[in-house]
């Protein structure tokens, strides 16, 4: 037994100990001015959106009488006469026609190119690597004039769903191929291995293993593309007419045709945003998991 556990003194902690215990950070509230600029860039995001929905549930006199007023009382008739009108409901399909379409083509392609570029070894993978990263560069505004002659003067596809899917999800290729590349690479080699030791090819190994597995990198694209079409102004506006115009073309001949109507203009372009807006927060979580999928690879 030592002289200080016999003597009652306190006994010095050691070096290690000296350094490592006295170290704790007090916990605190966060920095005050962050939570002021995230407050202030909330109110600038949602105040626009949340002030043309409750314009919807007012009349023109009681927006002219108090813009900034709340309704009162609340009126339904502007939601109404918009869900009624059967305009609405074929902007609406045509919308999420060429939303899915677009979707489906740049979840399926954007995976099979994605694949070789991840998994596997040629010369030229990283120069190939580097166009996808480059057609980031390169907006759909850019081409917007030669697209338009291919769409309509040599493939014949003006005026139809097809004709403005295939361009969308082209341009959408890069961003896919960027995110899924990282997210594909971060999968263990041992299940390749194990898969072709079973007898699986290269195809079947796809298939029956990495698409399943790769279900995060997949809904984030596919949501991201399918946001990206339903918004898309520019490419419809110069190749859609009449009844096969997208909900924004849609919305801008509502707001022409009733430039007077203000409160039936907030309600058809709410209406307009809300399948899309609904599609991204039910899968915001796996889009955020997507991401950091992709970050970590």
């Amino acid at each position: 037994m030592s002289a200080g556990t016999m003597t009652g003194a306190p006994i010095a902690p050691t070096k290690r100990q000296a350094t490592h215990t006295p170290r704790r950070k007090r916990q605190g509230g966060g920095n005050p001015l962050v939570y002021l600029i995230a407050l202030v860039v909330v109110a600038f995001t949602v105040g626009p959106v949340l002030y043309g929905v409750l314009g919807g549930f007012r009349t023109n006199a009681q927006l002219a009488d108090k813009p900034a007023g709340l309704p009162s009382p609340w009126v339904l008739s502007n939601y109404t006469g918009v869900l009624t009108n059967p305009s609405f409901w074929q902007y609406a399909l045509n919308s999420a026609v060429i939303a899915i379409l677009t979707t489906a083509i740049v979840v399926v392609f954007g995976m099979m190119a994605a694949y070789p570029l991840a998994r596997y070894q040629f010369r030229w993978r990283e120069p190939l690597f580097m166009v996808f990263v480059l057609g980031l560069l390169f907006p759909a505004t850019v081409a917007i004039i030669p697209l338009f002659i291919l769409i309509t003067k040599d493939l014949h596809m003006g005026n139809t769903w097809w004709g403005v899917a295939l361009p969308q999800a082209a341009f959408a290729l890069p961003m896919t191929v960027v995110i899924l590349r990282p997210f594909l690479m971060a999968l263990p080699k041992e299940l390749e291995e194990a898969a072709l030791l079973d007898g699986a090819s290269r195809i079947g190994f796809f298939w029956r293993i990495l698409v399943p597995l790769s279900g995060p990198g997949m809904v984030t694209v596919g949501v991201l593309a399918f946001v990206g079409s339903w918004n898309a102004y520019l490419l419809p506006l110069l190749l859609l007419q009449d009844d096969m115009k997208t909900l924004p073309l849609g919305v801008a001949d509502f707001s022409s045709e009733h430039a007077s109507d203000t409160a039936g203009v907030f309600a058809f372009t709410t209406l307009a945003m809300i399948p899309a807006l609904i599609f991204f927060l039910a899968l915001q979580k796996r889009i955020v998991g997507g991401l950091q999928g992709a970050v970590k690879g």
